[in-house]
């Protein structure tokens, strides 16, 4: 009965606890500090274990500023619990309401000198001292607990948490690794921490740091080697990325994957030597066997030919050694679906780069006709043929490719392509009203870059078709647009020529500038394009081919002509001039690139 009834008294007190402990947290919270410090002081009696409450009850005090009264309490608790170093970090609290700075002080360090070897009581009284934003206290206490416990390592993240909230990169850098040492699974994050934290500096002062450590260190260890490699991508030092990469593959007998992403990121950055060694040493050293290496192969060549054709000079030769390249690749492994891919890479260099368009037709045509291609692969090929048909000058053979790719893909971007290229063949032959009504249609396209371009060519003939009855100079002018496109450059600056002569003053003036602009451009005479895209920014400020003359000149003094500090204004008038160009974003991208941003 008695036991009974010792249940039912706790069964009805219970509840009635967590009452009060609910109320005197909401009295707290609402500053209502009188009745959560009698509530306080009541519960602490109740359970004198529970530190919260004592806690709490002074906190409200000291909101009071009942001060006698709480250093009598805190007094009292001391005598009864001297182990409590969190009480001497309350007691200073105390001593800074009263301004007594000097004094405070001796209560933070006495909590230091009498902290003992807990894990749990460490903790405690270094998260007290970050609560009051006392790091230099926070990190004595954690660092006299690893004296401690004699564990160097035990609290080095949060060292370096704090390092990190000071700003104090060097000793942050130090005690994060120390705590990558003791515990790899925290790689990612570290890595967090200094990619949000560390500007160029701070990557370079880790890389010092990881140098040292890996010598010193434990050869068998790749937490720092792995965290090295990581450090070098930040830096944009795909080179020496690819290096730890690489020594890490090799030790740790792995297949390439991680040299493999190294390759593919230094392409993105057109780091392409760097790049081409990171798919070579996959091809050279993991066999055929290796399910990389084809891929590998298949990136190599990729970034040989951007290499190559990227805006960049080259020579004939440097075109020849890159054909033999993809030559070889298609004599090991023969056109198949897998490498059809590389077949058609090969072709556009043969017709845009080597001016062979007997060679890219005969190879696209096997492409085309290689039984088991997937459709989408089938149709690019096409795509391709068709254009290089058009060079050629035959017009029927290019309308019936488009068009076959029209009808098997109508809603899908390829099918879009395909019709904008086969309304293009119609404004090259001079049918400008049926042209017209299919860029029209177009404008609506999913695909941004189509959508702009059939607006572009919409607007364009609306603009020209109605200045003379004729349509002859519309007509001469698209006649050389075709002759550019077919590279017959000689032909297209007399065409060009011969309508400014015949038509002075006319309309497609700024038009006629563009286009040279263009050729100029892809007979790499940088310079020549440069004048001409600046007298069209300069002379037709109203001219719609003004946002494409600003990137394309950005683009020149960027990668041509070594102006980057011209490059970068000139991005900057576009986002901001011309905002609603469908180039503004990638040109605030740009912008931002050659300012140093981050950009993802």
């Amino acid at each position: 009965m008695r036991l009974l009834f010792l249940f039912a008294l706790l069964a009805a007190l219970l509840p009635l606890a967590a009452q009060n402990q609910q109320l005197a947290q909401q009295y707290f919270l609402d500053g209502e500090y009188e009745k959560s410090a009698d509530l306080y002081l009541q519960l602490f009696k109740e359970r004198p274990e529970n530190s919260f409450y004592f806690d709490r009850y002074v906190t409200s005090l000291l909101q009071l500023q009942r001060f006698d009264e709480a250093e009598a309490a805190l007094k009292r608790q001391l005598r009864q619990q001297p182990e409590e170093v969190a009480l001497y970090v309350k007691y200073g609290q105390l001593l800074e309401e009263k301004f007594d700075e000097e004094g405070a002080k001796k209560q933070y360090a006495k909590a230091i000198e009498e902290l003992p070897a807990d894990q749990f009581r460490i903790t405690q009284l270094a998260n007290a001292f970050i609560g009051m934003t006392k790091y230099d206290f926070a990190i004595a206490a954690y660092e006299k607990g690893s004296t401690l416990l004699k564990n160097k390592g035990l609290f080095s993240y949060n060292l370096g948490d704090l390092y990190r909230r000071k700003g104090e990169n060097e000793p942050m850098i130090s005690n994060y690794l120390d705590a990558l040492a003791a515990e790899p699974k925290r790689q990612q994050q570290v890595e967090t921490y200094f990619q949000r934290y560390l500007d160029k500096e701070g990557l370079l002062e880790a890389q010092k740091q990881l140098y040292t450590r890996i010598q010193e260190g434990n050869p068998n260890d790749t937490s720092y080697p792995e965290m090295l490699a990581w450090v070098f991508i930040q830096l944009k030092d795909y080179k020496s990325a690819l290096r730890q990469a690489r020594a890490l593959d090799k030790r740790l007998d792995e297949s390439g994957e991680r040299v493999f992403r190294i390759g593919q990121m230094a392409a993105n950055a057109r780091d392409y030597e760097t790049a081409i060694s990171s798919f070579d040493y996959i091809t050279d050293t993991k066999g055929t066997a290796s399910p990389l290496y084809l891929e590998a192969k298949r990136e190599g060549l990729l970034t040989r030919r951007r290499a190559i054709t990227d805006g960049y000079d080259y020579t004939e030769q440097d075109l020849r050694i890159l054909e033999t390249a993809y030559t070889d690749f298609l004599d090991e492994f023969g056109i198949n679906p897998a490498s059809a891919g590389i077949a058609i890479q090969l072709a556009e260099l043969e017709a845009l780069f080597l001016n062979d368009l007997d060679r890219a037709i005969s190879i696209l045509t096997t492409v085309v006709e290689t039984p088991g291609i997937q459709d989408k692969t089938q149709a690019t090929a096409k795509l391709s043929l068709a254009d290089f048909y058009l060079m050629q000058g035959e017009e029927w053979e290019s309308t019936l490719l488009y068009s076959q790719v029209d009808k098997k893909f109508k809603e899908d971007l390829l099918g879009h392509e395909a019709r904008f290229r086969n309304a293009r063949l119609s404004y090259f032959r001079g049918d400008f009203e049926w042209a017209q009504s299919q860029f029209d249609v177009l404008k609506a396209s999913t695909s941004r870059l189509i959508a702009n371009d059939a607006l572009d060519l919409s607007v364009f003939i609306l603009d020209n078709l109605g200045l003379d009855t004729s349509a002859r100079a519309l007509q001469t002018y698209a006649d050389a647009e075709l002759l550019v496109f077919q590279n017959r450059f000689d032909e297209a600056f007399n065409t060009l020529d011969g309508l400014k002569r015949d038509f002075p003053g006319h309309d497609l003036e700024d038009d006629i500038i563009y286009l040279k602009a263009n050729i100029y451009q892809k007979l790499r005479r940088y310079q020549d394009a440069a004048t001409a895209y600046q007298s069209l920014i300069d002379g037709f400020p109203e001219s719609i081919r003004l946002d494409n003359s600003l990137f394309a000149l950005a683009g020149l003094y960027e990668k041509q002509l070594g102006d980057l500090a011209k490059a970068q204004e000139l991005y900057e008038t576009l986002f901001i001039d011309y905002s609603g160009s469908i180039l503004a974003v990638e040109a605030r991208k740009k912008y931002r690139e050659l300012r140093g941003d981050a950009v993802q």
